[in-house]
């Protein structure tokens, strides 16, 4: 079915979308399977993200087709497929009122990636209004709070040396505190590498407070601050806090160069943001483990990762 009447207007210029702050734009590389229209598929692809189907819906109103998503513009040349999204459609806390990162990703990367008449769909960029950034939870540490920690002027603080303790299974307790010990004779930075967490040959309540230990004896034999970042990723939030407060206790006075490493994309965004609202003092460390199955220039569906630095 062709909805291109409802869910296209290739009128629309990206330049007045983007002065009129209502829409978050998507720009995707796109190509349809044989025998489906170019613009057909990009509209019931608009349709399926927002608020059509691809079947009429006897409950559709005059509102509802205010919130519709729209194609603007397409180059079937280039895969080119760029689409405008109102900001209403998006979920918002019932809490705080704020914008959520799930209901972004479920709209503009949701069943449309599954649709009959898509060959493939990835996004390569977006758009959000100033308002909208705003609007969702944002860090509330930057690099200056490290170059602090670490007794630096807190800006243009310099190069942070750092490094991850390999094998990244397979040491016990003891073996990885004594390799973090001589790293931070002479380095700044420590993080976990992200399948390390509570082995049981390297249980978390035993290797913590050694590398507690080995940081305060780095410290005082180079009279420079050191940082660790942990791995806090589980399954479940309770037990994900529970590996927090256990470090925070164990590093008690030097809390403040302590991490926490969250798996983002295989523990998902309910996850980094618990552990950004939940400790809101420390840096949170956003690990991509998994990323690989949407983010790689083979994979035609899911997202990129920009090369560019942006």
């Amino acid at each position: 079915m062709d909805q291109s009447n409802r869910y296209a207007d290739l009128s629309l210029k990206e330049e007045d979308l983007i002065s009129g702050g209502k829409h978050i734009l998507v720009a995707y590389k796109m190509a349809p399977k044989a025998g489906t229209g170019y613009l057909e598929a990009a509209a019931h692809f608009a349709a399926e993200s927002s608020t059509g189907t691809n079947v009429e819906v006897s409950t559709t109103d005059d509102f509802t087709r205010g919130v519709d998503a729209l194609v603007y513009y397409i180059d079937e040349a280039t895969e080119d497929m760029r689409i405008a999204y109102p900001v209403d459609l998006f979920d918002r806390n019932v809490t705080d009122g704020r914008f959520m990162l799930v209901s972004f990703l479920t709209l503009v990367i949701g069943n449309n990636q599954g649709m009959g008449d898509i060959k493939h769909a990835k996004i390569h960029d977006f758009y959000m209004p100033e308002r909208v950034v705003q609007m969702f939870d944002g860090p509330a540490k930057d690099i200056s709070d490290l170059w602090r920690i670490l007794g630096r002027p807190v800006k243009d603080g310099g190069y942070i040396a750092g490094t991850i303790i390999k094998p990244k299974l397979g040491l016990r307790p003891e073996p990885f505190a004594k390799a973090a010990y001589q790293f931070w004779l002479g380095g700044d930075f420590i993080k976990n590498d992200e399948p390390q967490g509570n082995q049981v040959f390297a249980p978390i309540k035993k290797v913590l407070p050694l590398v507690y230990d080995a940081m305060k004896r780095a410290q005082d034999e180079t009279g420079q601050a050191k940082l660790f970042s942990m791995n806090i990723t589980a399954d479940d939030h309770y037990e994900m806090l529970a590996r927090a407060d256990f470090a925070l206790e164990t590093f008690g006075p030097d809390a403040d160069k302590l991490a926490f490493l969250v798996d983002g994309f295989v523990g998902g965004p309910g996850m980094v943001t618990t552990a950004r609202r939940q400790y809101p003092s420390q840096y949170l460390h956003y690990h991509r483990a998994g990323h690989g199955m949407v983010t790689s220039p083979s994979a035609k569906r899911g997202y990129t990762l920009r090369q560019d630095g942006r």
